[in-house]
């Protein structure tokens, strides 16, 4: 079955539109079609731009006839989580408690796709705030797992993933504070960067919680990520190709960090897991178990960094009209009045801990490499899943191998690694040096061809 041309990668799109083989108003509508045969069901969108993206689109066209040429990015359809400023667009953040705003200009991140030649296409559904790991919590109804509907798509930017998924856009720009750009990416089947921290300006984004929070892009591709993160970063790729000089698979290191990674795995997620590396293996990678001693206590870390942070910015909002945030988000938001500036202070301090040790961890590797999920996409609205027989919370399963990195700042990166029996996605997490983003997505292409049979 000859795929449709909306659902291939920037990579394989972007020559086509560069030699006017392939408009993008065509390209434009064929996202808008998909997004009107199936958004109703899954509800990806809160705001779609239907009329001005195909404006857009033919400004852009008009200028590669005219020579032109902007970059990799120029003509193609992408879509932005709705916590990022758009001029003249509403940024709703899925909350009722910003129902009346309206942005006054663009955040730099988007001026910078924009500048790139980028068709603006439309924002994303999100859990409210970001504050959550299901994107069930959003004023504007509960994003469907295209996978299978019944299922969560993972959060907080899953109205980003399923639009990739489902060819409502060829990529989307999402934000990752606990693992929100990684999460989905695993539960749908898309890969998802998160840069290191500090790389893509956080302007124009609403926070969750500032120390911590993450601009990255979900694609198809890593080819097409490492395009998206050089715009985001504001690198010049006008009129270049500026792919990934892919490392050899050969003699490539990567290090297996399995205490407290692999304790609680669903049968599954584990057994994809297994053939993934050992496929690595076979196809040259070397492989050595590696030890992140204080791993395990990255989430009440997490907690006493993220909760304050967050209270502190919706404090008024709070105070004022608690009724128009969802129940969960609101209770998580009312916890954070209640941690003590020193367990914040002490908070902080081991974040250094750990991420010195996750720096040890990679001394000798090229990447650590492990599950993004341990579980498959929850049912939605389910707050307690079984793993390997046990009941286990949902939000502490879908934060549970990705919260470490946002802490520490370390470049991640989901790949998918095929379906459960079930048909439902998993996903392959690989880290990177602090100052090596690049590198790592140069390992992350050297793996990718491998890592599904």
């Amino acid at each position: 079955m000859t795929v449709p041309l909306h659902f291939h990668t920037i990579t394989e799109l972007g020559p086509l539109v560069a030699a006017g083989r392939l408009s993008s108003e065509s390209l434009t509508r064929a996202c808008l079609a998909e997004i009107e045969a199936h958004d109703g069901a899954l509800n990806a969108f809160i705001t779609v731009l239907g009329a001005n993206a195909i404006a857009q689109a033919r400004t852009l066209d008009a200028e590669i006839a005219a020579g032109r040429y902007r970059g990799p990015l120029h003509g193609m359809p992408i879509s932005l989580k709705d916590l990022i400023d758009q001029e003249g667009v509403p940024t709703t953040a899925a909350s009722r408690v910003r129902e009346d705003h309206v942005a006054e200009r663009d955040a730099p991140v988007t001026a910078r796709l924009r500048a790139a030649g980028a068709v603006l296409l439309g924002k994303t559904n999100l859990h409210e705030f970001a504050f959550g790991t299901t994107s069930d919590d959003t004023a504007f109804g509960a994003v469907r797992n295209p996978h299978d509907p019944s299922r969560s798509p993972g959060g907080s930017s899953g109205g980003s993933a399923v639009a990739i998924v489902t060819g409502m856009s060829v990529a989307s720009i999402g934000t990752d504070t606990g693992g929100s750009i990684r999460i989905p990416s695993a539960a749908c089947g898309t890969v998802g960067l998160k840069p290191a921290w500090g790389e893509v300006p956080c302007e124009g984004v609403v926070p969750l919680s500032p120390s911590l929070d993450h601009v990255g892009p979900l694609a198809r591709s890593v080819a097409d990520a490492w395009l998206i993160y050089l715009v985001l970063c504001g690198q010049p790729t006008a009129s270049r190709w500026p792919l990934p000089a892919r490392r050899s698979i050969k003699g490539l290191r990567l290090g297996v960090p399995r205490q407290y990674f692999h304790d609680i795995l669903d049968a599954d997620v584990r057994e994809r897991f297994a053939a993934s590396l050992a496929w690595l293996r076979q196809a040259g990678a070397h492989t050595a178990d590696v030890v992140i001693p204080h791993a395990g206590g990255a989430a009440p870390v997490y907690l006493h960094v993220t909760l304050p942070e967050a209270a502190a910015y919706h404090a008024a909002a709070l105070a004022a009209s608690p009724e128009r945030y969802t129940k969960n988000v609101r209770l998580r938001l009312e916890m954070g009045r209640y941690v003590l500036a020193e367990d914040y202070v002490r908070a902080q301090a081991a974040r250094a801990v750990l991420r010195r040790e996750v720096d040890a961890a990679l001394d000798g590797c090229d990447a650590l490499v492990l599950p993004t999920l341990p579980i498959p996409a929850p049912p939605v609205g389910a707050s307690i899943v079984e793993v390997a027989g046990s009941p286990q919370p949902v939000r502490g399963m879908m934060l549970r191998l990705t919260q470490l990195f946002s802490l520490t700042g370390h470049p991640a990166i989901s790949m998918p690694i095929g379906d459960t029996p079930a048909g439902l996605p998993c996903g392959l997490q690989l880290v990177g040096r602090l100052d090596d983003t690049e590198g790592l997505l140069a390992t992350a292409a050297a793996c990718e061809p491998f890592v599904i049979a």
